[in-house]
C-alpha cells in the first residue's frame, strides 16, 4: 500500500495559524469635569460604536447616567450639551447619527452661561 503524500496548507495560510475577526476598536469619550461623578472619576473613556447615537448607548451601558445628561426625553441632544467628534460640532454634521470612525475622541463639552 502507497501512502498518500502529505497535503501542504495553502501559500497563502500559516499552518495552525485561524484567521480571526477584526476587533472594532474603540473611541475615547472625553468627560467634562462635571460629568465625572458618573465615569468614576475618570476623565475619559474607551468605548464602541459606529455613530454618536451607539457611542452614547455604549457609555450609558458601562456608566450609568449619561444619556438623561446628554439626550432628552425625546431623545435628542439636550440643548445646554455640545458634542464634538474629531473636533467637529455634531450639531453642523449629522446630529446622533454622525459617524464616528475608529480611534476618534468624542468631547462632551457643557455649554457655559453667565452673564
Amino acid at each position: 500500500m502507497v501512502a498518500a503524500p502529505a497535503l501542504s496548507p495553502p501559500a497563502n495560510k500559516a499552518p495552525g495559524k485561524r484567521r480571526e475577526p477584526a476587533t472594532p476598536m474603540a473611541v475615547t469619550v472625553r468627560i467634562p469635569t462635571t460629568m465625572r461623578p458618573l465615569s468614576g472619576g475618570s476623565s475619559t473613556v474607551a468605548v464602541e460604536g459606529n455613530t454618536l447615537s451607539d457611542v452614547i448607548a455604549n457609555l450609558e451601558r458601562v456608566h450609568p447616567g449619561f444619556a438623561d445628561r446628554l439626550l432628552d426625553e425625546q431623545g435628542a441632544l439636550r440643548k445646554f450639551v455640545n458634542i464634538f467628534v474629531s473636533d467637529d460640532d455634531v450639531r453642523y454634521l449629522d446630529g446622533l447619527n454622525t459617524a464616528v470612525p475608529a480611534g476618534a475622541t468624542v468631547s462632551i463639552i457643557p455649554a457655559v452661561a453667565g452673564g
